[in-house]
Formats: C-alpha cells, sequence, structure tokens
C-alpha cells in the first residue's frame, strides 16, 4: 500500500485521519463522535454536512493544532474520532428503567470537560445502577477512548444520551415524574432527602459547577458536607457520594 495513503488511514489516540477515511467512516456504520476540520471548501464541506446528519459534533481547529493532534500524519484538513459506544436518547434511559420496573435513576452531568472524570461517574453510575448518563452536545467530554479506558468498559455498558440541550431534556425526565437534585453548597444534607423515587443527579462542572439555567430547573440542591480548608470536591468524587447515597436508600425499605 501506499505509505502516504497508509499514514492518512491510519489511527492516532483513536483518531481517523485524512479526508477519504473520514468520509467513509460517516457513510459507514461506525459510530463517529466527533469530526475535526482545519479548512473549508469542497471535500471538508462535504464532511462537514454529513457530520451534522450522522450527529457528530464539528470542532473547527487551526491545521497547527491538527498537526498536534494527529502527530504529524498527512491528515489534509480533517480527522475524526469513534465513539466507544452508541448514543441513546433520553426516552431510551426512561423506557429501560420502565422494563425494570424501577423507578428512573439517572445522571446528568453539566459540562463535564475532563474525560477522565466522565468516565470515572459512568464507571460509578454502571456500579450504582442507574439507568443511564445525560451529557450536553458541547462544552463536554463525550465517549471518546479515554472515557472508555477511564469507565474499566462501563462506557459501553451504561445508556449515554448526548443531547442538544440540557434544560430541554430535564423538561423532558420532569415530564415523566422524574425530580431533578442538583448539587450545590447552597442545598440541603445529602443525606436528608429521599432519593428513593424517580431521581435525575446534576453533577456540575469541575471549575464552575451547575449552570444557571440547569440550576432553575432543579427541584432541590443537596450538599456534601467539607470539614477541611478545600472548598470543593473533585467531580467523579462527588457524584459518586452522592450516586451511593440514592443506592443506600433505594436498597433500603420502603
Amino acid at each position: 500500500m501506499d505509505r502516504k495513503k497508509d499514514e492518512n488511514r491510519r489511527e492516532d489516540g483513536g483518531l481517523i485521519v485524512g479526508r477519504n477515511p473520514v468520509l467513509e467512516a460517516l457513510k459507514s456504520k461506525r459510530q463517529i463522535d466527533t469530526v475535526y476540520l482545519a479548512g473549508e471548501g469542497g471535500t471538508l464541506d462535504l464532511i462537514a454536512a454529513l457530520s451534522k446528519e450522522r450527529g457528530a459534533v464539528v470542532k473547527r481547529v487551526s491545521p497547527k493544532k491538527l498537526d498536534f493532534m494527529t502527530g504529524g500524519a498527512v491528515h489534509q484538513g480533517t480527522a475524526a474520532s469513534g465513539a466507544c459506544a452508541e448514543y441513546v436518547g433520553v426516552a431510551d434511559i426512561l423506557r429501560i428503567a420502565e422494563e425494570k420496573g424501577e423507578p428512573p435513576f439517572v445522571v446528568i452531568c453539566d459540562e463535564i470537560e475532563d474525560p477522565h472524570n466522565l468516565g470515572a461517574i459512568i464507571r460509578t453510575a454502571e456500579c450504582a445502577g442507574a439507568h443511564g448518563v445525560i451529557i450536553p452536545k458541547r462544552r463536554s467530554a463525550s465517549l471518546s477512548q479515554t472515557v472508555f479506558k477511564t469507565s474499566a468498559g462501563a462506557a459501553a455498558i451504561v445508556p449515554v444520551a448526548r443531547v442538544a440541550n440540557l434544560v430541554s431534556a430535564i423538561d423532558e425526565l420532569k415530564r415523566a415524574g422524574v425530580w431533578i437534585y442538583g448539587t450545590d453548597a447552597s442545598g440541603e444534607d445529602y443525606d436528608s432527602v429521599d432519593l428513593r423515587g424517580a431521581v435525575g443527579l446534576v453533577i456540575g462542572s469541575e471549575g464552575f459547577g451547575i449552570g444557571r439555567l440547569v440550576a432553575e430547573k432543579c427541584d432541590f440542591m443537596l450538599r456534601l458536607p467539607l470539614m477541611g480548608k478545600i472548598t470543593s470536591l473533585n467531580a467523579s468524587v462527588a457524584a459518586g457520594i452522592f450516586m451511593y447515597e440514592a443506592l443506600r436508600q433505594r436498597r433500603s425499605k420502603q
């Protein structure tokens, strides 16, 4: 095989590199998570259009950034990352809970951008019996290979919905009778609230917590006691404590 063509086809850290390989991946049944474009016109415009049809996130980057991402491969202005699992819809998560005869237990990640944190949250969600995880399409880590590895494979087990609008997704949960619990220092003690029913647990971003619009949709706010000088916990650590409190209550007698 021609060396240059082979270089275009190789994947670096889960990346599909080059115009034809990216086009082929978009036309196939392979789940594409994010497409990176450094330029426009011709084939790159076609790639952008197909990406939107497939529901992949399109990120515009500089040629220098793409050079770095692809390790110097001949990328021809584009690369793509495949998802480690297929995304589902919010309705799918609710249906899974219904099929199990359980009140929905959903984890909502509000702009968790660190893939290691998202992977850890998904891993804990699987262990705690959550029916699914919801993430926003923008300003969030996605189902990358890093998330897959950090989750110890749970990202291929736990249903994950990636939504264009987190507020709209919360509204859909509320219409299904799910109570939304945010996490904030201003809230009630986490172990003083009944979490045995239909629960949507919102975990805020690493640096800014829960966004204003999302916070306004929360029915309750929960907090963790912090006895030291540090004013916050790592997002995935906090998420684990909240999820296991929900599990503890849901396993107790009604």
